[in-house]
């Protein structure tokens, strides 16, 4: 029997299980409530006493249990408000076999963004992973217990409903109209899904057999087509790679004006934040077009990693989350080559890595007690090491064999549930090799490796331990080993050579074929570790910058930046590599630098040494716009379009150029007075950022009027976040008083506080009132527990040493159970940012001062 004190351990009781849910609801959107009843076949493998499910917040009203062809008298009905459970005491045991139970309940929709939810206006939503079905159904509400649904819904007369299943017959009964679905395969009731309210969509385009419709609100439907393009495009590659027809009838996308995260994969039934499905591909960003595809990519891999087979439970979450992400890129790659999207992964790959080499880091499989632990393993580990560890696993294999394997993990496991073995099980018998010690390896153990690459003559010397970012953590680190699969290229005799490692041991020597003249030792920059190079083989690198490719040339900066702050390189010699890119035209490449730089202005540099790095970005990139001007001609190439993006942002944000930033509102001023031409579409985020730092009143008021009538998602939110970005004194307190006034999206107020914490005239005095009004701001978002742990973590642009002690005491003070893990890993690192600070601000202003 559950009681309080098991909230972080209960999980429901295997010998009850369901088999089919046959569910109806009657949902008010102008009360915001539901009420309804569901029968849920069943099967006992052993008599029963009492039934356990789950319910949160929900009224029972009838409990009715069906066994052996008889009624069961329900004794006692409890809840057990801790677990989130109802307990059904029954007047005499049940008997093994089969059973119905019928229940009928009703409940309010959620304040926040969980469960059933206003996600609009006169639009709702729901929202069930990672246990939020609960809210909605009394119902097993974990991954291993798969069931059939079949679902109908009241609602005003008028309103659109979706669901998971295809509708089957609609019923008029007079201000409402009924909707019944068809029957879905197995699913856990993470993927339960319902949209009922004002949303359209263009007509649906059939792709094999499958209809697929993407859904908005009325206004932006004119939105939705690149979505749609991309859903098309992508499931029949899907289906292709997998060897499995897509499952689930229909597919519905759905673009939702409030959400929580990104998207979600409901079966047959995806819901987007709007900003992740929808944009006008006249004036849209390259990056704005990728990030979509990626996430409908991602959501749409996951109907068959996730939904066909599910995991067992919320410790094997990676295998939905990391598979998803590794096959997005992989499917947009194939789509769309010219992209370059590996270059973007390895972007969330450093990410992944920056986390990874705090110590309060955690494995890619985490052990996960309950849904509350599951709530914070939505993180970058799960996602992009995970999908990081899949890429490097699949260049080991080969990727023939390695789909081979994940095509017979779909066949043996199809409509039911996995664990992690299963996989590397199946990756195993495909391609012979010892898959299940090396995923193990990396699976279960938190950390990567650095691994140490010196060269004498044609011998290359490789010694690894795990890597930190805390100087005073490497003492003892050399105990942690991994089988790190390596690729080493070299060039020798005028010709490229490759040699594949797979290193151990804690040091090994291999033998070169020649003796190179320069040398790369995680070709093409897709293992997940990171290479400390010796004074010989670095300064080779620095000479020889363009016989890297450029995932090399990001992963170089990359690694020496790391080392820069685990206090085993000098600042100077980092911008010394910096200084040695001048030359460099690869938009990647570039971008990677100009957020490097930005870090040290944000972080590293005294104000008295502002204007000498301003003036050493200048140099560096100035040349760079030059060479590509600010107006696009007819047909030019993306990469002539981002890089002028990347030397925009360097010039107007990191240099703060006065001749960019005049040139950049005068742009923005055409743009906006309907003058397209003004302003290429991949400078305009650049250009708003640009003209909020130096705006007026009035520039402000001009924003703030554009935020509220914008209907196309990216622009309304690059609007909102220029709001906390005004460098003006008084501008900035309003950009502070928005924040606290409610005016601020839900789903938007991590990002809004996180600009506000980095806006150097607003840091301060937000600091001060954030504490000041924490508590109803944590209340705010506490319906939203993915945006909480977001919050805490735009902590992290905090700067100084009194900021750092100001929130480690702040935090003590207000602990947030549900950022537990964000607490600890966003201290860690603004700890470590502190001292990375007072270690290198004189160092940094020295080396400006001899560049001078």
């Amino acid at each position: 029997m559950p009681h309080a004190t098991d909230v972080r351990t209960y999980r429901l009781p295997t010998g009850v299980r369901p088999s089919a849910y046959d569910a109806a609801l009657s949902v008010d959107l102008d009360g915001r409530r539901f009420s309804g009843t569901v029968r849920i076949e069943l099967a006992l493998s052993a008599p029963a006493e009492e039934i356990v499910l789950h319910a949160a917040d929900l009224a029972l009203d009838r409990a009715v249990l069906h066994a052996s062809g008889r009624q069961v008298p329900v004794a006692e009905v409890r809840t057990a408000k801790a677990s989130e459970t109802l307990i059904l005491r029954l007047a005499a045991a049940a008997p093994a076999g089969p059973a119905t139970l019928d229940l009928s309940f009703s409940g309010a929709m959620t304040p926040g963004l969980r469960g059933l939810y206003l996600a609009g206006s006169g639009l709702a939503a729901t929202q069930f992973e990672a246990a939020d079905a609960r809210r909605v159904f009394p119902c097993f509400d974990e991954p291993g217990f798969k069931a059939t649904w079949r679902l109908a819904v009241e609602a005003p007369k008028g309103a659109v409903v979706l669901s998971n299943g295809t509708p089957v017959r609609e019923e008029d009964r007079g201000a409402t109209r009924r909707v019944s679905f068809s029957e879905t395969p197995p699913l856990p009731t993470y993927l339960v899904a319902l949209v009922v309210g004002r949303v359209d969509a263009l007509p649906p385009v059939t792709v094999r057999s499958v209809p697929v419709r993407t859904w908005a609100s009325p206004e932006k439907v004119p939105l939705t087509g690149f979505g749609q393009d991309v859903a098309v495009e992508v499931l029949p590659r899907l289906e292709d790679y997998f060897a499995v027809p897509y499952a689930f009838g229909k597919l519905d996308q759905v673009g939702l004006p409030e959400f929580e995260a990104g998207a979600m994969e409901n079966a047959g039934l995806v819901t987007f934040r709007e900003v992740a499905l929808l944009l006008d591909p006249s004036t849209a960003s390259l990056a704005q077009k990728k990030r979509v595809a990626e996430v409908v990519t991602h959501e749409l891999a996951h109907q068959w990693f996730g939904n066909w087979v599910t995991m067992t439970w919320w410790d094997d979450l990676w295998l939905n989350e990391a598979f998803a992400t590794w096959m997005a890129y992989k499917i947009v790659d194939q789509w769309n080559p010219g992209w370059r999207v590996w270059l973007d992964f390895d972007q969330g790959k450093a990410a992944a890595m920056q986390l990874d080499a705090l110590r309060s880091t955690h494995p890619i499989r985490a052990e996960v007690k309950d849904v509350a632990d599951a709530g914070e393993a939505f993180d970058l580990i799960t996602y992009e090491k995970g999908g990081a560890v899949l890429r490097m696993i699949e260049g080991y294999l080969g990727a023939e064999r390695f789909r081979d394997g994940i095509r017979r993990y779909m066949r043996r496991h199809a409509k039911a549930n996995a664990v992690a073995d299963d996989l590397w099980s199946a990756l195993a018998e495909a391609s012979q090799q010892p898959v299940v010690e090396l995923a193990n390896a990396w699976i279960g153990e938190p950390g990567f490796p650095l691994v140490r690459v010196a060269r004498n003559g044609r011998a290359l010397r490789l010694e690894q331990r795990r890597f930190f970012s805390d100087p005073a953590s490497a003492t003892g680190a050399t105990l942690a080993l991994w089988p790190v699969p390596m690729v080493i290229r070299y060039r020798t005799g005028g010709r490229d050579v490759e040699q594949r490692v797979l290193l151990r041991e804690a040091s090994t020597e291999v033998v070169l074929e020649g003796e190179p003249e320069v040398l790369c030792g995680n070709a093409g920059a897709t293992g997940f570790y990171r290479v400390a190079y010796d004074a010989g083989l670095l300064a080779a690198l620095r000479s020889h910058l363009g016989a890297l490719g450029p995932a090399e040339r990001i992963a170089l900066v990359q690694d020496e930046w790391a080392l820069v702050r685990a206090g085993e390189r000098e600042i100077g010699a980092f911008l010394d590599l910096c200084e040695a890119f001048a030359g460099e035209e690869d938009h990647a490449v570039l971008d990677e630098l100009v957020a490097r730089l930005a870090t040290i202005e944000h972080r590293l540099v005294e104000e008295k040494d502002r204007p000498a790095l301003q003036a050493f970005v200048a140099r560096l990139f100035r040349p760079q716009l030059a060479a590509v001007g600010w107006d696009a001609a007819a047909g030019e190439p993306d990469a002539v379009r981002l890089r002028r993006a990347a030397a925009v942002r360097a010039l107007g944000l990191v240099a703060r150029d006065r001749e960019v930033a005049v040139e950049a509102r005068a742009r923005l001023d055409r743009w906006l007075a309907g003058d397209r031409a003004a302003l290429e579409a991949n400078l305009h985020d650049a250009a708003v950022a640009i003209v909020a730092r130096a705006g007026d009143a009035a520039r402000f008021e001009a924003f703030r009027s554009l935020f509220g009538k914008e209907t196309d998602p990216a622009f309304r939110r690059r609007y909102l976040l220029a709001l906390a970005s005004f460098e003006d004194a008084g501008l900035a307190h309003r950009g502070i008083d928005l924040c606290f006034s409610g005016d601020v999206p839900l789903q938007d107020s991590a990002s809004f506080v996180g600009a506000l914490l980095g806006n150097r005239t607003a840091r301060d005095p937000f600091w001060i009132r954030l504490r000041a009004e924490w508590a109803p701001l944590l209340e705010k978002v506490r319906g939203a527990p993915m945006l909480l742990r977001r919050v805490v973590e735009a902590m992290g642009a905090l700067v100084e040493r009194r900021h750092l002690e100001e929130a480690q005491t702040f935090l003590a003070e207000h602990p947030v159970d549900e950022a537990r893990q964000a607490i600890a890993q966003t201290l860690e690192r603004l700890r470590q940012d502190v001292e990375l600070r007072e270690r290198t601000q004189a160092p940094v202003g020295g080396w400006l001062a001899a560049k001078a």
